[in-house]
């Protein structure tokens, strides 16, 4: 065995119990009551102080001196100054976005139950959306694109955007530039808790959005789930979007650089990162290239440092048979699933729980991350198993309709007074039986 200096601690399937498989496939822990305490009394002063909050919080994390912590549209040409390229660049990744998004658009529904009832289903786009985009160690414009493009396709009449300033005081150009294709009212100059506290609650001026969006560290995640459980906010998050995560399923197909570098893509996001891989009978030699490949770009890239701390928490798993990897693979419920296998689209029957799929050779998460149309912002921390991840219709709400005829009421209603009568709800028979209908 070479002794590779960035080394992915590694098991072998056959040797590991079902209570150690748990362990091997446990989240690094993240010690929510303290991260609650942190958060808390940054919510609560948002919400006291408001904007002069937002901007103390700007110099305390940012380090920037700000006069005012919002940007009201229209934007000035100036601060959307974009690098012809990156901006035909954003552009493709916006209409691609766009085109996938709208296909999910779903009709107006309309059945008749029965003779004389006829129940409907309208869509309806939530009024006021709040988008989360995060700074801190990376500049995120794809995370803006994710988040506004299905919003504008579902008919979002009023977004604001919120993201951390630079050191100077200033939003990326880019993510200017997306907000006014957007068609965003605002940009909130904050981050992390504050910045969910600022769209939960509004600020002068700004009212408070109906529905947050945006992943984010751990103080974000706490800050969402803090607001949605407040009654005081009235205000929906859309999923427990945590650290980045990617699993990838291998055989003796695949490629050990491009293996590597879909493992190490997810690794650079963040030091609380966590890459998992699994390996289907691959030979000793096969599986060296493989660990060489992972040595060799985690001591070279510019994120090393970031890379080689999330690769501590990270595991690789060495399995018989596919059967197997997808069995390790569902249980852990991936926010990436990148499957380097011959034949790979033969095996999505096997998944069950995965945010985003990335099927065969060609398809690095790079794609999805940025361009391809699918959405980036998925369910982490195993919540893929009970959540999917941001799309149309998590910016649609759904309305539903019942019109009841006379000859309606009379055939169904013998039914519900009988159903209303076993709940002891008598006032709702009653309301039956005041338009004529009789047992």
């Amino acid at each position: 065995m070479v002794n590779y200096e960035v080394r992915v601690p590694t098991y072998k399937a056959s040797a590991v119990s079902p209570s150690e498989r748990e362990r091997i496939l446990a989240r690094p822990i993240q010690d929510t009551q303290n991260i609650r305490k942190i958060v808390e009394p940054i919510i609560d002063d948002v919400k006291a102080r408001g904007e002069k909050a937002l901007i103390e919080c700007a110099a305390k994390f940012e380090k920037a001196e700000l006069k005012s912590a919002v940007m009201k549209a229209p934007f000035n040409e100036s601060l959307m100054k974009v690098d012809p390229r990156i901006r035909e660049d954003i552009d493709i990744a916006y209409n691609n976005i766009y085109a996938f998004h709208s296909a999910q658009l779903r009709p107006n529904i309309s059945v008749e139950t029965m003779r004389g009832v006829v129940c409907q289903r309208m869509s309806r786009p939530i009024e006021r959306v709040g988008l989360y985009i995060p700074g801190g160690t990376a500049v995120l414009p794809s995370t803006a694109l994710m988040l506004g493009v299905p919003a504008k396709v579902a008919g979002c009449p009023h977004i604001v955007i919120s993201t951390p300033v630079r050191k100077d005081g200033t939003v990326a150009p880019e993510i200017v530039y997306i907000a006014h294709k957007l068609g965003a009212e605002q940009i909130i100059l904050a981050g992390g808790a504050q910045a969910v506290a600022a769209m939960a609650y509004g600020l002068p001026g700004i009212p408070k959005v109906n529905k947050i969006f945006g992943p984010g560290n751990q103080f974000v995640t706490a800050a969402k789930m803090h607001v949605q459980n407040d009654y005081g906010a009235l205000v929906a998050i859309d999923l427990p979007a945590g650290p980045s995560e990617v699993l990838v399923i291998v055989d003796e197909s695949c490629n050990a650089e491009s293996v590597a570098l879909d493992l190490l893509s997810q690794a650079e996001h963040g030091l609380d990162s966590q890459i998992v891989l699994i390996a289907v009978a691959l030979t000793d030699e096969q599986f060296d290239q493989v660990e060489a490949a992972i040595n060799h770009h985690a001591l070279r890239l510019s994120r090393s440092s970031i890379i080689q701390h999330a690769i501590k928490k990270s595991v690789i798993i060495r399995t018989d048979s596919t059967d197997e990897a997808f069995e390790w693979s569902n249980l852990y419920g991936p926010e990436h699933l990148v499957l380097h296998l011959k034949n790979a689209s033969s095996y999505l029957p096997k998944i069950n729980n995965a945010g985003s799929v990335f099927v065969g050779p060609w398809s690095p998460v790079s794609m999805g991350d940025y361009a391809s149309g699918t959405n980036h912002t998925l369910p982490t921390y195993g919540y893929a198993s009970s959540y999917s991840g941001v799309n149309t219709d998590s910016f649609l709400k759904y309305i539903t309709t019942q019109e009841l005829t006379e000859e309606g009421i009379q055939r169904l209603g013998p039914s519900v007074i009988r159903l209303a009568e076993l709940e002891g709800l008598t006032a709702h028979a009653d309301a039956v039986r005041v338009r004529g209908v009789k047992l």
